[in-house]
């Protein structure tokens, strides 16, 4: 038992850890885009695709959404997905550490640590963390030097977006 409760320690401790090197990104899921972090002179922000035009097909009118993509100094790469309207509807990351998951997830981040606390109790310290609400779909996953994640509103997805395009 004390065995376990040392584990539990060392695994909270190492997250916590790795929120607090991580780089901040000034972004959250339901707000304005993200901006390279003022500490970070190495990151940059660029435009990956202009996607999904209206759900009709028509080449008319400004794109449904726009996929960005910040590249942060520790290797990281987020993509966010950006709604016509300016908000950020979905975010994908990739890279040797977490980007800041409170700046990422926003008010959204008591429901990331619930999700958490129920995959450790089922599934124990190393199992993928999966969230599925009507409010927001969270995937995490990975290991030391190589994470990944999505996290989407699937009330906000624009008409003909899934959560499977969020990558």
């Amino acid at each position: 038992m004390k065995l376990k409760r040392l584990g539990c320690a060392v695994a909270c401790a190492t997250a916590s850890m790795g929120v607090l090197w991580s780089i901040h990104a000034h972004a959250e899921l339901g707000g304005a885009p993200m901006s390279p972090p003022a500490d970070d002179h190495t990151a940059t922000v660029r435009a990956l695709q202009r996607a999904m035009r209206a759900a009709d097909g028509s080449s008319a009118g400004a794109p449904a959404y726009t996929v960005r993509e910040l590249s942060l100094a520790s290797g990281t790469v987020i993509h966010e997905y950006t709604s016509a309207a300016g908000t950020v509807f979905g975010v994908a990351w990739r890279g040797p550490s977490m980007p800041d998951l409170g700046q990422v997830f926003g008010s959204y981040l008591p429901q990331y640590k619930a999700g958490v606390e129920a995959a450790h109790a089922a599934r124990g310290w190393r199992a993928p963390v999966s969230v599925d609400s009507s409010a927001i779909v969270i995937r995490t996953g990975g290991h030391m030097g190589s994470f990944s994640g999505q996290a989407w509103l699937p009330q906000a997805l624009p008409a003909g977006v899934t959560g499977s395009d969020i990558q």
